[in-house]
């Protein structure tokens, strides 16, 4: 990750409302339909050796419906036959019942250590399936939720190794050539950890292509890559060109690399070894800069060439490449900045600082190849004034001016289990990670398909809102756009304490949550209001407001699936389908 770009998540302050005031209860009726499934759905168990938090994150906690995001309203399930049922909604008063569309050729029965069956709709004819014992099915669909048009044709199967769920896949022209990239996820046995879990996580990214054979399409799998980390990823998709993959997880994937690629690696770590002796030095006062750098025995005066501007400086020794170039962290006076060599060969420059008493973290922007001096009256002045941050005694003073941070303050749903999360991007040539943003603890907290063109956007929890990015992997200076916010969702969702899923309408108009049983919790954007409405505390006029609605299905199975579209929410039991409309079609 030595080489990847740091970068940061930009939040759109016109998307920001600072004065949101909280969601309020309606009691508004919401109308609920429910189809009683023919067969229960395929619920896998967990067994005793899937001990792990892992385990229950990847396969206890997994949504057993799946939307279909190329399609209004279509969604579908595995039942306990192994059969692939779908529904699909056109008018809430005429409800089919949910139909068969494709039956799994496997007993499910027969495998001991099967996982629950999974897929994905990796195009609007394409679906990727897995029958949780190991092996992958690519299926040409036709147009789906339509039984005129849906029929579904297998035109490749294999088997690939242990079982695993199917996390993402997309469908993409490359070389002339249709291909598919699967995102296969595994949670398996680590002998070697014996400190951790005892178990690693593993994806493997699978290239499956066509080629023609007579008038035959024929499909193979053309590329295998696997990557490997200790935590199940909050969000891992496949970029739509299939050249790259990101990554939301708690700890760092790498990808596993063949024999000839450890040996360049290791060759890589011996001549970084040597290099040892950093390029230059540099130390700092409120007013200037000063560089030190140490000079062959043959270089005069004449061969150095230094280029000062108020951003950038350029350092260059005889007619070699650039020793020093880049842009400075900070504006400095570039009229009054000098060089002199010293008399034991090195070579001196003096940086005015634009900005007086401002400290650079680093002096070249991303330049690791100097190191800091810091003097030791820096040292200590740092010190002293850090001092009021801690203490022995908690909060000894909180009548003072520079008061310690009191922990009693905090509530339940501040804290975060996972602060040290990342966003990764990762290149499907170099198989290395070329952005990354640490994600501090803006908490993940669903993920959702907007445009099923694109990649699928992600929540993350900023402060007390719910922030939704968007992936743009064509697009460098702007790679994820805050595209809408879930006021105080991000507040709200940490008090629940027994949620199971998270999602929200691919216009944004609503976010919902549901309970393990039972319950779900809807939230309304701010609409205006069409009566007068005054808060009674201010006394002024409430112009908007946002409402919180509860819904109670009338099942004592436990929720095994929920999916949010634009009007409806879908939500599954063992036995039971149920459909909430949220918004009216106008």
């Amino acid at each position: 990750m030595a080489g990847a770009a740091h970068c940061s998540l930009q939040a759109k302050r016109l998307l920001l409302d600072p004065k949101f005031e909280g969601y309020k209860l309606s009691l508004e009726p919401l109308a609920c339909y429910q189809l009683g499934l023919d067969a229960a759905v395929a619920e896998v168990q967990l067994r005793d050796d899937q001990y792990t938090l892992d385990h229950m994150r990847a396969f206890g906690m997994y949504n057993y419906l799946h939307l279909d995001s190329w399609y209004q309203d279509n969604v579908y399930y595995v039942d306990q036959f192994g059969r692939v049922m779908n529904l699909s909604v056109t008018l809430d008063t005429a409800l089919q019942k949910p139909r068969e569309v494709f039956r799994l050729p496997t007993d499910l029965t027969a495998c001991d250590n099967r996982l629950c069956a999974s897929m994905h709709f990796s195009s609007s004819t394409w679906v990727t399936l897995s029958d949780g014992t190991g092996r992958l099915y690519l299926i040409k669909s036709g147009k789906r939720g339509s039984s005129a048009s849906e029929k579904w044709e297998i035109v490749f199967n294999e088997e690939l190794g242990s079982p695993f769920i199917v996390a993402h896949s997309v469908a993409f022209i490359k070389s002339d050539a249709h291909s598919l990239a699967v995102l296969l996820l595994r949670v398996e046995k680590d002998e070697l950890n014996t400190k951790g879990s005892g178990f690693h996580v593993t994806l493997e990214w699978v290239t499956i292509a066509g080629r023609k054979e007579g008038g035959d399409h024929r499909y193979e799998i053309i590329k295998r890559r696997v990557l490997q980390g200790k935590s199940v990823p909050h969000y891992a998709a496949i970029e739509p060109s299939g050249d790259g993959l990101m990554i939301v997880s708690h700890k760092p994937f790498t990808f596993m690399q063949s024999g000839s690629d450890k040996l360049e690696e290791n060759d890589d770590a011996k001549i970084s070894n040597e290099k040892k002796d950093p390029l230059y030095y540099w130390q700092q006062t409120e007013d200037d800069v000063t560089i030190t750098v140490h000079l062959p025995q043959d270089i005069t005066r004449d061969d150095i060439k230094i280029r000062f501007s108020p951003d950038n400086i350029c350092v260059s020794l005889k007619d070699q490449p650039p020793l020093m170039e880049g842009k400075l962290y900070s504006s400095v006076d570039h009229e009054s900045c000098t060089w002199i060599i010293r008399e034991n060969k090195s070579l001196e420059i003096s940086l005015i600082k634009k900005n007086e008493g401002c400290r650079w973290p680093e002096l070249i922007v991303g330049d690791t190849r100097g190191e800091f001096i810091m003097d030791p009256s820096q040292c200590s002045e740092i010190a002293e004034s850090l001092l009021h941050l801690t203490s022995e005694v908690m909060n000894p003073n909180p009548e003072k001016e520079n008061p310690p941070c009191n922990a009693q303050e905090l509530e339940e749903c501040d804290a975060f289990l996972e602060d040290g999360a990342s966003l990764c991007r990762f290149d499907g040539d170099t198989l290395k990670v070329t952005h990354i943003i640490n994600l501090g603890s803006n908490q993940y907290l669903f993920s959702v398909v907007v445009n099923p063109k694109e990649m699928p956007c992600f929540c993350l929890r900023h402060d007390v809102d719910a922030l939704l990015w968007q992936p743009h992997s064509d697009q460098p200076e702007n790679m994820w756009e805050h595209i809408a916010t879930f006021n105080a969702l991000g507040y709200v969702q940490a008090s629940k304490q027994d949620k199971k899923f998270m999602a929200c309408a691919p216009d944004y108009s609503y976010a919902a949550l549901c309970e393990c049983m039972r319950r779900v919790f809807i939230y309304r954007q701010p609409t205006p209001l069409a009566t007068v409405l005054y808060n009674r505390k201010e006394g002024r006029q409430v112009g908007q407001v946002a409402k919180q609605l509860v819904a109670t299905l009338e099942a004592n199975d436990p929720i095994l699936g929920f999916q949010a579209t634009t009007e409806r929410l879908f939500v599954l039991t063992t036995k039971t389908l149920f459909l909430i409309k949220v918004n009216s079609g106008n």
